[in-house]
């Protein structure tokens, strides 16, 4: 009966948190830090440290599996996966209401002018999201190096497919520098491939179910969902690095949305509690704007399954046995690559968004300008974007 009980005041908490948290992984860390451990004593404070540092190096959205991985600590799998519900609802429920405006006014031939602000905004928000993650991970020239081969060949190839193969090899490269690490004592590793069976076996079946639904349709929802769990069980780096890889996959390749669109989106996901993926829901309810209100609500959800399932598979299977792979050199040196090609997808992206904006002064001073207010200012973002949208309704 205590358990239950527990169970019940951590899942409130959760999401308190989910509709409160803004401002990406580092502020919610801190908010993680302040309610479930320091006020409820869930965990320990170097608990949390190494669950968000092991969730870093997976791919998936970071905030989400570190409190995912919390849930699963207190009360296994399934108050882990109640966890995973309650966090990510509110925001993607949110964004999939925010595509079904959007459709509908244009169903209408009303103008979303009233974004027009928001959108170089949105560029302004890559921006930083690409200074802050430089400041955090470039530290040798090797890493700046492989950010400006990622930034370039993302940038000019511009296909979805290149994306993992940039990781990869940028991964390999510094793998070679595992002497740079320190030496320590290593214990036999114990594994359970159980949820990386269910991962892996998930990515197959998605993937053959997209091939062989291509020229359907009314199938729409499956590729969708393989779309999105392909990109969740690649994306290194959270929210931010994610749009390099829906921009080029959804409006370059597929032309699913407009740029105008997705930046609308996303600055208006910088405005939300939560997590950052759940701009996802958004992309997948416009995705299936043919299909009706039904078919929005379906590509949203087909949408958010597919990108937050991955990482939550992962983070239990290794969440089992992190403490002995942490202590491999090899493992760790391969991050500064994989980081490092992280933050040039991140810069690629900005550029990539801003070439399709009016080509005026006027959109340069604000994407500068955001940048600027965000790199020099404590102003939250969700003031900056309340401050675009109000200016496109009166001006």
């Amino acid at each position: 009966m205590f358990k239950r009980v527990r169970y019940y005041i951590f899942l409130r908490d959760v999401f308190i948190l989910s509709i409160s948290a803004f401002g990406g992984p580092q502020a919610h860390f801190a908010m993680f830090l302040d309610l479930l451990v320091k006020k409820r004593g869930y965990l320990s404070e170097e608990d949390l440290i190494e669950l968000t540092a092991l969730c870093q190096i997976l791919p998936g959205p970071t905030s989400t599996q570190t409190i995912t991985a919390v849930g699963f600590k207190i009360g296994g799998p399934n108050l882990a996966y109640l966890t995973l519900l309650i966090w990510m609802l509110p925001a993607v429920s949110i964004m999939t209401t925010a595509a079904v405006i959007i459709s509908n006014l244009q169903e209408k031939d009303m103008s979303i002018g009233f974004t027009k602000y928001i959108q170089p905004m949105a560029v302004g928000f890559v921006g930083y999201a690409a200074l802050r993650i430089a400041q955090k991970v470039i530290k040798s020239k090797t890493a700046v190096a492989i950010m400006l081969m990622a930034a370039t060949g993302s940038f000019l190839l511009r296909s979805p497919y290149v994306f993992p193969l940039l990781l990869i090899v940028s991964g390999g490269i510094t793998a070679f520098k595992y002497k740079t690490q320190p030496i320590e004592e290593k214990d036999r590793i114990r594994i359970q491939w159980a949820n990386f069976v269910l991962w892996s076996s998930v990515f197959i079946g998605a993937a053959l179910i997209g091939a062989f639904t291509r020229n359907e349709p009314s199938l729409l929802p499956f590729r969708l969902f393989e779309n999105f769990y392909r990109s969740g069980s690649l994306i290194f780096g959270g929210g931010q690095v994610l749009i390099p890889f829906l921009y080029t996959e959804f409006v370059q390749f597929k032309h699913y949305l407009s740029s105008e669109e997705f930046l609308s989106g996303y600055a208006l996901m910088q405005s939300l509690p939560g997590p950052v993926f759940s701009f996802c829901a958004y992309i997948g309810s416009l995705s299936m704007r043919n299909f009706g209100i039904g078919g929005e609500i379906v590509g949203a959800f087909a949408a958010a399954i597919g990108i937050f399932l991955p990482g939550t598979f992962l983070i239990f299977f290794v969440i089992r046995f992190w403490e002995q792979l942490k202590k491999y050199r090899i493992i760790k040196a391969s991050l500064e690559g994989i980081n490092a090609a992280s933050t040039g997808m991140v810069i690629a992206a900005a550029l990539l968004m801003f070439i399709p904006l009016e080509n005026n002064i006027q959109n340069l001073l604000i994407v500068l300008g955001t940048f600027g207010t965000l790199t020099f200012t404590k102003i939250p973002a969700p003031f900056i974007i309340i401050a675009g949208l109000v200016a496109g309704f009166v001006l």
